[in-house]
């Protein structure tokens, strides 16, 4: 009698035998996917931070008239000195003078920095922000100023000096700015001026 195909055991798939091949479209759309999300965040950016210039140079502009109150101050040299030198300056804080062979890069800082430091980031051109316990504004407005102008001959550092409560000092070679608290405008008239135009290696 003919055995029952329901007994019939299946053959079993040859040792080497290959799987089919899972289809590639969820992959590639997955990377298709993240390579458009990639693409739109860049051009975000780009608007973003062409949007944020754009209102910065408005704010400059309409800031002008403030800038009658900027000090000047003679120049007291540019010698590099070893780090750890007594170095004396004509003002608090320095706007010129002998300084420290290292600079504080640009950006936000929320600890004090050497004096003879930053003198030598003044010499590269950049505007140095001195703050202490402003409010969160304004601490809000610092960074993305910080974050808009980084550029090594030409950005901005904000660090932290005691003792000022809400008032701000705003620095470049040879130039100062005391503000009792901040005034967008002024003090963005102010980095406009300046921000480049430092004797080493002016880009403005």
């Amino acid at each position: 009698m003919a055995k029952s195909s329901k007994n019939r055991k299946k053959p079993a798939s040859p040792p080497n035998a290959k799987e089919a091949p899972r289809s590639a479209f969820p992959t590639r759309y997955a990377i298709y996917a993240v390579a458009v999300l990639a693409a739109a965040g860049a051009i975000y950016g780009i608007v973003n931070g062409q949007q944020d210039a754009s209102d910065f140079e408005a704010l400059a502009a309409n800031g002008q008239g403030g800038l009658k109150r900027v000090q000047s101050f003679p120049n007291e040299g540019r010698t590099h000195m070893p780090a750890g030198s007594q170095i004396n300056y004509g003002t608090n804080p320095p706007t010129s003078g002998p300084h420290y062979i290292h600079w504080v890069d640009p950006g936000f800082y929320e600890t004090p920095k050497g004096r003879s430091n930053l003198v030598h980031s003044l010499e590269h051109g950049m505007v140095v922000i001195f703050y202490d316990q402003p409010d969160e504004a304004v601490v809000d407005r610092l960074k993305e100023w910080t974050g808009l102008f980084n550029g090594p001959w030409s950005g901005i550092v904000s660090v932290r000096k005691t003792g000022l409560g809400e008032k701000l000092i705003l620095t470049a070679w040879r130039r100062m700015l005391r503000l009792d608290r901040l005034e967008p405008a002024v003090a963005a008239a102010f980095i406009d001026a300046y921000r480049g135009r430092g004797p080493e290696n002016p880009v403005r």
